[in-house]
């Protein structure tokens, strides 16, 4: 039986260790004394999470369940806080607010000051020690003497880090073999860096690529099962009952089994696309949908093919899901797709993505697998603009009409060597009066602590920010800052984990031959 202040004080000596191998080192050893039903809990915790998810525990619950006197030595085992925390979360129905608050206030009643203070961190969000999902796996193909490549691959199909810890320890044969690409089970989306225009693009992926539009649509996974058809958004959360003509149209589709990787985009009546947030209208409802369908048709493009009858092809070349893909699917639901050697074939391509009103192309390897959840360097993004997914780490109070609304936005992006945000500059241009209302409203729920002009915020709200370029700078810990930074939109289809990371503003600082 480990106990709650084992962990503790291993999150404390990777806290204090700077370097990225010292790290894993720390979570490795400590990964290796657990007993296997702790690994999973251990290893969320660890990560900044828990496996009950928020708990509807927020500071002002936290900060009365740390009034009483905490006791002198340490008895909470990982088993008694992950039970009570799971008892907590199941509790629902009237009072559940003061419910809720007494269960909390029992637990810390028998948790030591440092045992309260990580408690707090992590129900908050607010677990800042380096330990990060990349981090973390690092840590556990070491744990368990295992190949990175095999924990990497299995955490594209896993539920969560956690299970991919238990199976990697487990000592068994074939242990991550049922974490496999399923139909009717979405996984995390592949992410694409940057590049700043087709020529480079093609450099980096080896002189040869597909070229393919880059519509500014809300991002799909379609599965096929007969005639079941589920769609699932970013976040894999289960969108199909909003989307009722692309379900009717994949139905149709002459394969048993298919999982599609896409955009869903609505359309003007000139054919052009409609900004993402006019798309976006028609996510998550429930009702007037067939109003909403007749107003804002909705249409699909799908740019790859995960899965085509009972085979896989997550783990196939790029080329050999492009033509999977246009086996299964007529032309009208593929995206514009050009397969080119040369620089000025892709530049026109580029040219005429922008003409018919879109963000521009990606540009993909053609002998690349599929990463799922990863950012990987053989998907490149190219914009007319330069423009990230920045997180929001704070925001100051306005003044004058901004009087009373949080407005200039602090942001930043994850350092995967270090797992720290870095904060790359701050901006209030972009915001409308409306934007203005929704984050002072979204950022005081992620509160975690203030001063007497800026209140700082969970790392979770992701906003797409256009800047005009990066310039170096002594005033921020990464040393580049954005220039002329607007925000575009909030990403609320994004998670945190999905936003860029300083790889990618390094890429685009280095582009603009500033290396």
């Amino acid at each position: 039986m480990t106990l709650l202040v084992s962990l503790v004080e291993a999150s404390e000596r990777v806290s204090a260790a700077s370097a990225r191998l010292a790290k894993v080192r720390e979570l490795a050893q400590f990964l290796r004394t657990l007993e296997p039903s702790e690994v999973p809990i251990a290893v969320l915790y660890l990560s900044g999470e828990v496996p009950q998810g928020r708990c509807g525990i927020g500071p002002t619950a936290l900060r009365a369940a740390d009034e009483t006197a905490p006791p002198s030595s340490a008895s909470l085992s990982l088993a008694d806080v992950d039970r009570r925390l799971t008892d907590i979360a199941d509790l629902c129905g009237k009072g559940v607010a003061t419910r809720r608050a007494g269960a909390l206030g029992e637990l810390f009643a028998q948790a030591t000051r440092p045992e309260r203070q990580f408690l707090a961190r992590v129900l908050l969000g607010e677990l800042r020690q380096g330990a990060l999902a990349g981090v973390m796996v690092d840590a556990i193909a070491q744990a368990a003497e295992v190949p990175l490549g095999e924990v990497r691959r299995a955490m594209m199909y896993a539920p969560h880090i956690g299970a991919v810890a238990q199976a990697a320890l487990s000592g068994a044969t074939g242990k991550f073999a049922h974490f496999q690409l399923e139909v009717l089970s979405p996984v995390a989306p592949m992410l694409a860096q940057t590049a700043a225009d087709p020529g480079e693009a093609l450099r980096q992926l080896g002189g040869e690529a597909a070229f393919e539009w880059k519509v500014d649509g809300a991002r799909i996974q379609v599965h096929k099962s007969g005639d079941t058809v589920r769609i699932y958004s970013r976040n894999q959360n289960e969108v199909d009952a909003a989307l009722p003509e692309i379900v009717d149209v994949v139905r149709t589709l002459p394969v048993d089994e298919l999982i599609l990787d896409g955009e869903a985009v609505a359309f003007d009546a000139a054919d052009r696309p409609h900004p993402f947030q006019v798309t976006m209208r028609r996510f998550g409802r429930k009702l007037d949908v067939e109003r909403l369908r007749a107003e804002l048709p909705m249409r699909a493009y799908f740019f790859d093919c995960l899965r085509h009858g009972p085979d896989s092809l997550a783990d196939r070349p790029t080329r050999e899901r492009i033509h999977a893909l246009d086996a299964a699917l007529p032309e009208s639901l593929r995206i514009p797709r050009l397969i080119t050697t040369s620089a000025a074939e892709a530049q026109a391509f580029y040219e005429s993505a922008l003409a018919a009103g879109h963000e521009g192309v990606m540009a993909k390897s053609l002998d690349a697998p599929y990463e799922a959840g990863n950012r990987g360097a053989s998907w490149l993004k190219i914009k007319r603009a330069h423009t990230l997914d920045l997180v929001v780490l704070a925001a100051e109070w306005g003044n004058g009409r901004r009087t009373g609304k949080l407005s200039n936005l602090h942001l930043g992006a994850l350092d995967p060597a270090t797992g720290e945000y870095v904060m790359l500059g701050k901006t209030f241009k972009g915001l409308t009066d409306r934007m203005l209302e929704w984050q002072t409203k979204e950022f005081l729920a992620r509160e975690i602590r203030r001063d007497h002009m800026t209140v700082y915020v969970r790392p979770e709200i992701v906003a797409e920010v256009a800047f005009s370029d990066l310039q170096a700078s002594p005033r921020y810990p990464g040393g580049l800052a954005l220039r002329l930074a607007r925000v575009k939109r909030y990403r609320d289809d994004k998670t945190a984990d999905q936003a860029d990371t300083m790889d990618a503003v390094r890429r685009i600082y280095e582009s603009q031959g500033a290396a």
